[in-house]
């Protein structure tokens, strides 16, 4: 063991106090020592944490409010897995090694600075300049309110971080007691790129000033390449904070492992940069670890609205989960599930999948997991592909009904992705149905079928957590975690359509009584991919739900499913019939010369024309 010296500053007072975390856990290749964890010793904030709220809810929207939204999960039947945590093989964080010097500093990961606190020294969160920093970051006059962060700015400058909120927390968690000297502490980890100072603040401030001192060891900001780097480096001056600055855009995924790499508590608590910790959010999240350290908890996730910040409390009557395009969604718990959880207002409940942006893990079991999958970009599908490891590996993912903080959300992005957002979320959701989804990864590719011409990568490491962690298929995961989610009849071949090098093309106009064309193979898919149905003798557009039919003319235009059936494929001929007749390629003109000037017509068949062969080639 390792007995490390910790010096705390409080607001009246300096001393000293000399104390040894003892932690450790039994690793196959011997003992893992911990390092220990710094305190925040605030009687200001003590003091704020013992004098609770414990009236009752008021003013609760009704489920019609615009602002109500109903976020959280219910409970599946699940029995875990038996193998405790301590035996369990730690996969690591790669940016960990480089974590800590010789005397114990911490030293900054890859691509990365730490900014030091000022010269005159760190000063304890309540003693910090709050006006002076967020003067900095406030709106010039005539300024868009709503341009830098897709939400009201002004509204937020204009919200004090310790603004009186709405206890949210149903009244039976109000007198739930912790023991919470039992409880490990946390690094809260929050990663942000180019966010309003004010958001920022609150999130950190509000944390600080609701949650019990000795729980929270340090916070951990990753600051993710923003324009002002003074927008974090101007933070580093509070105690018990640090500030890692990314010299080039990670994204949340990378910055966030990043961040566990330093952090020293033994569990980790992430929240996104414009978020409100409300009364008593931490305890529950602790409390859960501490019975089940395979767990991954979220707090309940109220809503901060966009336009007015408003704090406005959340239903527990929803739960996470997803459907096969792999896009995250909230969804209606049952009658009866509700009436379970009415039972126990505090009890854990089991999600399929989580958001992703606000949860508690501890940190051995994030590393044994594997982290994140370190080639998914910026942002969008992580949370899924966690979904899936953590429970197809052993673990549980859970929702706290006593938990609340709440969250910005806006109607679109304030920051670009390299690449383009579609293409980023394609390749991430493409990966996580490339490790986890088995053979039901064609389910996701029916439904995002330009997901097939994506680049993504390697994925072999993820392969060898899944193999040493002998995590279950998800056919398991359907039928015990998520049987709600059902798996969709196969509705015909994904199929490019071929003539002399030439392609079938929608040519992006996909309307009733429109044509398709003939176009140049790219071998993209896109315009190229279409669906071939020979149980119901349809042909339609992969994206599309109107299918290809033929107009009384002869002429070969979009229609209605229920009017375009009488396809067949004629593989020994390769003739494309419909009734009675098959499609061809006719030139508009004598002198036309390019594809895509010719028309396409249903004409007798006669396997003797060349103009009627057709290569239907499957889509892998």
């Amino acid at each position: 063991m390792i007995m490390i010296k910790k010096i705390f500053k409080t607001r009246n007072l300096i001393a000293l106090f000399i104390f040894a975390w003892f932690g450790g856990a039994l690793y196959f290749s011997g003992l893992h020592e911990q390092s220990v964890v710094k305190r925040i010793d605030d009687a200001d904030a003590e003091a704020r944490y013992r004098h609770k709220n414990s009236g009752p809810i008021t003013s609760l929207p009704e489920p019609h409010h615009p602002d109500y939204v109903n976020q959280n999960a219910i409970d599946p039947h699940y029995n875990g897995f038996e193998t405790p945590l301590k035996e369990l093989k730690v996969n690591g964080n790669p940016y960990a090694g480089i974590g800590f010097d010789e005397k114990n500093r911490k030293q900054p990961p890859t691509n990365s600075i730490i900014w030091e606190p000022p010269a005159s020294g760190a000063v304890p969160w309540r003693e910090f300049d709050e006006e002076g920093y967020l003067v900095k970051g406030r709106l010039k006059e005539g300024e868009d309110r709503y341009a830098k962060n897709k939400f009201n700015q002004a509204a937020s400058d204009a919200s004090k971080w310790n603004r009186t909120i709405v206890d949210s927390r149903e009244a039976k968690c109000k007198t739930v007691p912790y023991d919470t000297s039992k409880f490990e502490p946390t690094s809260v980890i929050i990663t942000f790129h180019n966010e309003a100072r004010s958001t920022l603040l609150r999130t950190i401030f509000t944390a600080f000033l609701r949650s019990p001192p000795h729980l929270l060891a340090e916070f951990i900001l990753v600051d993710d390449n923003s324009e002002d780097e003074t927008t974090g480096k101007e933070l580093a001056a509070i105690v018990n904070v640090t500030v890692l600055r990314n010299t080039k855009r990670e994204g949340l995924i990378r910055s966030r492992v990043k961040g566990a790499a330093l952090a020293r508590a033994p569990i980790l608590t992430f929240l996104d940069s414009h978020c409100e910790c409300n009364e008593g959010w931490l305890e529950p999240l602790l409390a859960r670890i501490y019975a089940n350290d395979k767990a991954v908890v979220a707090p309940v996730i109220d809503v901060i609205n966009m336009d007015s910040f408003n704090y406005v409390p959340a239903s527990a009557d929803l739960r996470g989960g997803f459907d096969w395009n792999l896009v995250f969604k909230w969804e209606f718990i049952g009658t009866e599930r509700k009436a379970i959880r009415q039972n126990d207002v505090s009890a854990p409940i089991k999600s399929p999948a989580m958001a992703g942006g606000l949860f508690a893990i501890s940190k051995k079991w994030f590393e044994v997991l594997g982290t994140y999958d370190l080639a998914m970009d910026v942002w969008g599908g992580e949370n899924l592909e966690m979904s899936f490891r953590v429970w197809q590996c052993g673990g549980s993912l859970e929702i706290i009904p006593c938990s609340r903080v709440g969250h910005v959300f806006r109607k679109q992005h304030p920051y670009t992705f390299p690449g383009g957002s579609g293409n980023v979320f394609q390749k991430n959701t493409r990966r996580a149905a490339e490790v986890w989804l088995d053979d039901y990864k064609q389910f996701y590719l029916y439904q995002v079928p330009s997901a097939r011409f994506v680049q993504v990568g390697n994925f072999s490491d993820r392969l060898e957590i899944k193999a040493q962690l002998k995590c279950k298929g998800f056919d398991w995961f359907l039928r015990e975690i998520y049987p709600e989610l059902k798996v969709p009849e196969k509705r015909g071949d994904h199929v490019i359509i071929k003539q002399s090098g030439f392609c079938l093309d929608s040519l992006g106009n996909v309307k009733a009584h429109q044509s398709p064309g003939m176009y140049q193979c790219h071998g993209t898919g896109g315009n190229q991919e279409w669906v071939y149905d020979d149980k119901h003798h349809t042909l339609r557009q992969s994206a599309m739900r109107i299918c290809l039919g033929v107009e009384p003319n002869g002429k070969l235009a979009y229609r209605e499913c229920s009017n375009a059936e009488g396809w067949k494929y004629l593989e020994n001929t390769g003739l494309l019939q419909f009734g009675d007749n098959c499609a061809a390629v006719i030139p508009k003109t004598d002198i036309s010369v390019q594809k895509e000037d010719q028309s396409l017509q249903a004409m007798p068949c006669d396997p003797s024309d060349g103009r009627q062969k057709w290569v239907l080639e499957k889509v892998v």
